[in-house]
Order: structure tokens, then sequence, then C-alpha cells
């Protein structure tokens, strides 16, 4: 308790600005300030049946989730999933991946503070927690650990970057993570760099994201993307971050053909028309995925304004440039579009995804570029060459199928805890601790 107390402090008299900062990021996404009481442990929705709970922060975390969640729904019949966020297009992502399975309920995270915690837990009960990746909250896990509910953290990833930062708060970071009842991590350094910052019972699981497979649907809609385009090469620039379109549109009008089409997709919804302003000030003609129609022979630039669609955007493309590389944003997940055969192109900056990036480039799935006008220069060349593409390609395949069974693995680490396949309370020392 005195570990915690200056953080909770800290979060006393951060609440204000957290506020604030809500609405001002409301300005530009409204959605913002729906759903507004479960940040504070005001639930409405109340689960017809025994719950897991799964936290999944944002977008990336959600779809990393999708594997695990059917799995657990699977191999818990009786039980209802609460699927836990904190941003409004990581709950927008789960409501297009669960559409239709009433046993996945979906709602905001309290912030870190007791009252607010207990408020969550008594509501919905949970049999066990799993927490997706390093989204780790000490007074939450606290408050697990008192009502003798087990959290999981899965498919864990730390980079050197997040270890040094959490070192510097030793205290806390151990006890955060002595909170733990078991750990999946993805890799071997990241087992190690958990452990060396104080968690126990670390198990490498190796990571989610290979077992998500490509829904018949979004293959379905990516050749109805196909029929709309037509014959001309897709270079698709994926989840972009802020700076990176300029940097990009930049490059493809400086090296790209006439005939090629730019399919462009932010990462995040706010932006949509921010990143659409950028095409037309360079002259580029732009059309949305949302306007259903034909694509136009002159258009340069296709906007990908829609979620839940990514598979969807990898399929019908030639080669795909993977954003968050490009400026210092630590890179985005780029197993999908090898699971599709899709030839991948990656910035420098992979920080947050370094394993992945570095072994798909070892594996030939990936090419790396110093940069953005780099990237396009590499992804043109590609377009000209489709036999070196299908090389990438067939990698690119075998790369994904090869480290698959990370969720099997994650159920089989929750299975362990108990015997009976329910998840057995922490014992004496960790209630002591």
């Amino acid at each position: 308790m005195l570990t915690r107390l200056p953080y909770t402090l800290l979060w006393i008299v951060a609440l204000p600005f957290v506020l604030l900062r809500l609405l001002w990021r409301a300005r530009r996404q409204p959605a913002y300030l729906r759903h507004l009481g479960e940040r504070f442990g005001r639930y409405r929705v109340r689960a017809p049946a025994a719950v897991i709970w799964v936290h999944a922060v944002s977008v990336g975390e959600t779809r990393a989730a999708e594997p695990l969640v059917r799995a657990l729904l699977q191999r818990w019949p009786d039980h209802t999933v609460v699927l836990t966020h904190m941003t409004p297009t990581g709950r927008d992502t789960s409501k297009a991946l669960f559409k239709g399975e009433s046993r996945v309920l979906r709602t905001y995270l309290p912030y870190d503070l007791g009252c607010f915690a207990h408020a969550f837990l008594r509501r919905f009960r949970p049999v066990f927690g799993v927490v997706m990746e390093t989204e780790l909250w000490p007074n939450l896990l606290a408050a697990c650990r008192r009502r003798d509910i087990p959290v999981l953290l899965a498919n864990a990833r730390l980079s050197e970057r997040s270890a040094r930062r959490y070192a510097r708060l030793p205290a806390l970071t151990a006890l955060t993570m002595k909170g733990l009842t078991a750990i999946g991590a993805q890799t071997a350094a990241d087992a190690a760099r958990l452990t060396q910052l104080g968690a126990r019972r670390v198990t490498v699981t190796g990571n989610i994201k290979f077992d998500i497979a490509p829904p018949d649907a979004a293959l379905a809609l990516a050749e109805a993307f196909r029929t709309r385009i037509g014959a001309r090469p897709v270079l698709l620039a994926a989840s972009t971050r802020e700076g990176e379109e300029a940097l990009l549109l930049a490059a493809f009008a400086r090296h790209a053909g006439t005939a090629t089409l730019l399919l462009l997709v932010p990462r995040h919804p706010q932006r949509f028309d921010e990143v659409a302003a950028l095409a037309a000030a360079r002259g580029l003609k732009l059309q949305r995925r949302s306007a259903e129609a034909p694509v136009d022979a002159d258009t340069r630039v296709l906007l990908g304004d829609s979620m839940g669609e990514m598979f969807a955007y990898y399929g019908c493309a030639e080669v795909a440039l993977i954003g968050g590389s490009w400026l210092p944003f630590g890179g985005q997940n780029l197993i999908e579009a090898c699971a599709v055969g899709t030839p991948v192109v990656l910035g420098p900056h992979t920080f947050n995804f370094m394993a992945v990036a570095e072994e798909a480039v070892r594996a030939g799935a990936a090419l790396r570029a110093a940069d953005a006008d780099a990237g396009v220069r590499t992804a043109v060349e590609l377009l000209a060459d489709p036999a070196r593409r299908e090389h990438i390609a067939a990698a690119g395949r075998a790369f994904a199928t090869t480290h698959q069974g990370a969720t099997a693995r994650t159920v089989a680490l929750l299975e362990g805890l108990h015997p009976s396949g329910r998840v057995s309370p922490p014992g004496p020392a960790q209630k002591r601790a």
C-alpha cells in the first residue's frame, strides 16, 4: 500500500487534467465522451453468466486478442467474455470483430484508482483476467489480488526502451509484476526483461498475432476492392501515423507512375479528413473507400476510411508499406500482410515490434528501407518485378504459418493453473505480496 501511495496520489491530482484531455480529444473524436461513466467504474451492462475478463487497450491489442477470445469462448462455453478497452477505436474494433457474438460484452476499463477498480470487479466478478501485451495497472492488479482473481499477462512484450522506463520505478514495478499470477511472453528476450523487473512464473508462449487467420469475408471483400480498382497495381500504406502520410504522398508523387494506385489507410479514424486534405494539397485526385464507387482511372489515392478491414486491404495490394515505422512511433503489426502473402516494406523505426520485424527480414518476408522516400522507391521496384514479389510473398506465408500456436499455448497456460480448467486463486505467497 505504501509503495502504491505516491502513484495513487498522482492519479488523484491528475484526474481533472485527464478529463480535460478527454474533452480535448473529443473535439476530433466525439466518441471519447460516450460511455464516460465506465471510466469511473459506473456500468449499465451486466454479464448474464460467469465472466472471463480480457483487457485490450486499443486497436492493435484488440485485433491480437481475437483468436484468444474465440478460444476462450470455445474452452469455457458457459462463460461470457467482458472485453475492456481504453480507446473508442479499440471498442469499435471489438464490435466489428465479434459482431453478433452475444457472449462478448465490451466496456471501458476504469481509471486506475482503487475505488474505480473495486467497482469494476464488483460489477463483473470475473473468474480470471487476461491482460494483453503490456497494459499494467498497479491498483487494479492489487484489487484483483485482494479478491483472489488470477490475472494472466498474455502475449506480453517489453522492449528495451520500455524496460528502462519501468526500471525507473523499481519498487512499484516489482510489486505490479508480482500481482500477476502468470505471464505468457512473446519471446525469450521479452521473458528475460520481464523477469529482471520482478515478474514471476513467466513462460514463452509466442505471438498470438500469428494465429489470426484471414476471415473468408475479408478475402471476399479484397476481391470486391480489386473489382472496383481494376487491373491497376496497388501500393498500400497501412496504419500510417501523423506526419508519415505527407512523407509517403510526396515520395509517391515523385516515384510512382500514374498507373499505380496508392491505397492509404491512416491508423486513427479522426484523421481521415486531414489525410484527404494532404492528398488534395499535392494535387493528387482522391476517392474514399466509404463512397462504395468504382475507382476512376485518374484517381491516384484511395483513402481507406473504414475500420476492421485491414485484411481486405492487404489482400488487394501488391506491396504494403507498414505505417508507424517511417517516423519514430515504433512500427505496427506486419503479420497480417505476411499471412495473405503481401510483400512488406518496413521503415527504420520498429522498436515496438523488433523481434517480429527482424525475423521477418531474415526470413525474406519483409524488406527494410532507410526512410519513406527509399521505402516508396523499393515498393515501386517490387511492383515492376512480379517474380521477386512472389518469392517474398511465399516467404511471408511460410513465416506466418511457422510461428502459429501461441493461442493454444496461452489457453494451456490458463488451464495449467488449475487441472480442472478453472484458474485457481493465487497461493499464500502471492496474497502476501
